[in-house]
């Protein structure tokens, strides 16, 4: 990439883009945002390209860059409408119940376990890589996604 190469450019937005959407639809919640904000990450990516050092993961590098993005645009106070992304086409009805459930629960979570818990819970990523996107220890990220799995799991007993 650092030499021009096209191919591997879009190879590498095509690698990464999905994973990228999803987070910041499951932060921000509505998907024409949320690819604006993908697209915004990767903008980022790109203009700091030249100082890029690849110490780690290039997705750990675009979460973080993802993150803030999904920050800003809060920070911004733009009316955010708060419907979900939509389930995939032919989904049971007691699956989108349940998923509509888990979403309702992750967003009363307070912040710093609700972050936590998107990367594990929804972008399944490692609890290391985790820890490095958030600039935390692991052992904190070890005991947020604990809290988290505690609180989603009386909140979602308590609804039955």
């Amino acid at each position: 990439m650092r030499n021009g190469d096209e191919e591997a450019l879009e190879l590498f937005v095509r690698s990464y883009y999905e994973p990228i959407f999803r987070y910041c639809a499951a932060h921000i919640r509505d998907r024409f945002l949320a690819e604006d904000l993908a697209q915004e990450t990767f903008e980022r990516f790109f203009r700091s390209f030249e100082d890029y050092k690849h110490w780690g993961k290039a997705a750990n590098y675009l979460y973080s860059i993802a993150a803030n993005a999904c920050r800003d645009a809060f920070r911004r106070k733009r009316e955010l409408p708060l419907e979900d992304v939509p389930e995939p086409a032919g989904a049971p009805l007691e699956q989108l119940d349940a998923a509509l459930s888990v979403r309702a629960e992750l967003d009363r979570l307070p912040e710093e376990l609700r972050e936590t818990a998107i990367l594990y819970f929804l972008q399944e990523l490692k609890q290391k890589d985790i820890a490095r996107i958030l600039g935390i220890g692991l052992p904190l990220v070890k005991y947020r996604i604990k809290r988290a799995r505690e609180l989603l799991t009386a909140r979602l007993r308590e609804e039955e």
